[in-house]
């Protein structure tokens, strides 16, 4: 596995194997990698003749208040981790090759309509941040394929949006939330979970499954269902509810009674971590 920090390594690595015909896959990640992120890079390479990971902590998708500072560093062994699936290469930026001239830069920002709702409403500016990085990997990558897990379904659906407002020649893939056999999404900060917490933990996912069952048994009043759970999520252990709503899978806006598909979104918290989680229904 070849690692790479500079840009001009990285794309004189890719133009090696575009000029052989190779197709390129794409991960972009945060490092602290766990099964879910190496299930990304196996559905690349089922794809894809070459495959690149990247590993960049994005400054400029956390808010003042939020946890870049502590969030987890462990570069050493996701490189293990990367090298055990037979990744090809790993793309390790620093900061300053990022964002050369700061970050006070040329912003992407794709339309309000749906990156101010939901995690937008919650975290101002988050979003400009992902679609600025992802747009400057995708660049520098020039990947044929890139893979985002639906975990993250609204950062999903925007970059989705940029690739096809930006005509990018990106195919995007969606790949399902890997899940531990009691049902909590996998993510980085899971490891923050007291033991006492990753006990309750799961129970976000079992709610979603309980909002699930009743709009499959016809119940169309979604704020009385969100409001439901909330409530069983505070009795359960959680110590507040960032947001839980039934959307329309494609524009995020709430959904209608007569709608045919979903996507329950929802985001609480144990003490100070912030679990997301959310369940598609046709």
């Amino acid at each position: 596995m070849q690692v790479v920090e500079e840009v001009s390594a990285l794309r004189a690595l890719v133009q090696s194997w575009k000029q052989a015909g190779l197709k390129v896959g794409f991960v972009p990640t945060m490092g602290n990698l766990h099964q879910g992120h190496l299930s990304l890079v196996e559905i690349a390479q089922q794809q894809c003749d070459r495959v690149i990971v990247s590993v960049f902590v994005n400054p400029m998708q956390f808010g003042p208040d939020e946890d870049f500072d502590r969030y987890p560093r462990t570069f050493i062994a996701d490189s293990e981790k990367l090298q055990q699936i037979a990744t090809d290469a790993v793309f390790v930026p620093a900061v300053e090759e990022m964002y050369p001239n700061g970050l006070e830069q040329t912003v992407v920002s794709v339309p309000a309509s749906i990156t101010e709702l939901l995690e937008g409403a919650s975290r101002p500016g988050h979003f400009d941040g992902v679609s600025t990085v992802v747009s400057k990997l995708f660049n520098m990558v020039q990947p044929d394929v890139a893979v985002f897990g639906q975990k993250d379904y609204q950062q999903l659906l925007v970059i989705k949006r940029m690739v096809e407002d930006l005509a990018l020649p990106i195919e995007i893939i969606a790949a399902p939330i890997a899940r531990e056999q009691d049902g909590l999404a996998l993510s980085s900060r899971n490891q923050y979970l007291s033991e006492q917490q990753r006990l309750v933990a799961p129970i976000l996912n079992s709610i979603l499954k309980e909002i699930a069952d009743n709009i499959d048994s016809g119940n169309r009043d979604y704020a009385a269902l969100a409001s439901s759970a909330t409530s069983k999520l505070l009795t359960a252990g959680f110590d507040s509810v960032d947001y839980i709503q039934v959307s329309d899978p494609i524009t995020l806006k709430p959904a209608l009674p007569d709608s045919d598909t979903f996507i329950i979104l929802a985001v609480a918290f144990l003490g100070n971590t912030r679990l997301l989680d959310n369940l598609l229904l046709n």
